[in-house]
């Protein structure tokens, strides 16, 4: 769909790209298609390491912030309004005066809201509507930093606009620091951490030596490296599903995520599961939290020769699951 956006767009000349320069492209996603841009000229900016992955066994450039200048930039808009905005500032202070910053987008992630707060700031050209999305350009030149991502402090941690519940902790983590057992094995892992809210509950509890936080989304492990000020936490940027434990671990605890964009994707947090296994030794427990309309026993049950549910509410349950299966 973004690609089908971008060719009409060039090949009408409502956007033209500059001949030579580097084009920034902000937060493209797994299956995007930027063949339509020239390969070489292209430097991917995220921080999602599935994403970056991806797009760095395609052959492009890519990296997890913004590298000096560019020539063009092209933003992939996300959801969060303010992440959003967020993206635009930093493409705009990385670009010279007059170049293209391109804008392109569902209407599901808010396309239309970034528009027509554009309108009132930049000299925003005519957008391209297709495949349920649109796209646009501005010159660059306006001083957009009031737009600029900034920390927030939330219960005693710092998030950031765009992370998970950057907010506050969400339902299901709260319900699980309140069940984890008093005293922890020497070597936790906590499997898509987040911006450290479980971590800080683990390190509270005896027993820990060594705590690897886990998570995908680069500016949410920087929060977490704020929050987590424990020289026995070790933070990894990480799909958690691929993550190789360099020893196993006596205990996991998980919030496993189970959305892929707007869309539910139980196969998502299934994979969290089974990686959690992998990672435990043959006496490891994982602590798991999930929403209750989840299809996860049948993979629990095969994963853990033990698994109990430990509490929960009307949306979530809290699982125990011990002695992951070798089969």
């Amino acid at each position: 769909m973004r690609s089908t956006r971008l060719e009409l767009a060039l090949d009408t000349g409502a956007i033209a790209l500059p001949p030579e320069g580097r084009i920034a492209v902000f937060r493209p996603r797994a299956g995007d298609d930027l063949s339509a841009l020239p390969k070489a000229q292209v430097q991917v900016i995220t921080g999602f390491r599935p994403d970056h992955d991806h797009f760095a066994g395609l052959g492009y450039a890519c990296t997890t912030a913004p590298e000096g200048s560019y020539a063009a930039a092209l933003i992939c808009v996300p959801r969060v309004r303010a992440e959003a905005r967020a993206l635009v500032a930093t493409a705009c202070a990385h670009l010279p005066p007059g170049a293209p910053v391109i804008l392109d987008g569902q209407k599901t992630d808010g396309i239309d809201t970034l528009l027509k707060d554009l309108r009132a700031r930049v000299d925003l050209g005519e957008a391209l509507a297709k495949a349920h999305g649109k796209i646009a350009a501005f010159p660059s030149g306006p001083d957009l930093s009031d737009w600029s991502a900034r920390p927030q402090q939330v219960d005693g941690f710092t998030t950031l606009p765009g992370v998970f519940s950057a907010d506050g902790p969400d339902r299901g983590s709260i319900l699980l620091a309140e069940v984890l057992p008093a005293k922890f094995p020497s070597r936790v892992v906590d499997l898509g951490a987040g911006w450290g809210y479980l971590s800080r509950a683990i390190l509270a509890r005896d027993g820990v030596k060594e705590l690897h936080l886990v998570e995908a989304d680069h500016a949410a492990l920087d929060c977490a490296r704020l929050n987590i000020a424990d020289p026995r936490a070790h933070f990894h940027w990480a799909d958690a599903r691929l993550w190789q434990v360099p020893h196993l671990a006596g205990a996991v605890v998980c919030n496993p995520p189970f959305h892929t964009g707007r869309e539910a994707d139980p196969g998502l947090g299934l994979a969290f599961l089974r990686a959690a296994a992998k990672m435990l030794a043959p006496d490891g427990t994982l602590w798991l939290v999930a929403n209750r309309h989840l299809p996860y026993d049948p993979a629990l049950r095969a994963a853990f020769r033990e698994v109990e549910e430990i509490g929960g509410d009307g949306a979530f349950r809290l699982v125990r699951a011990s002695y992951p299966s070798r089969r």
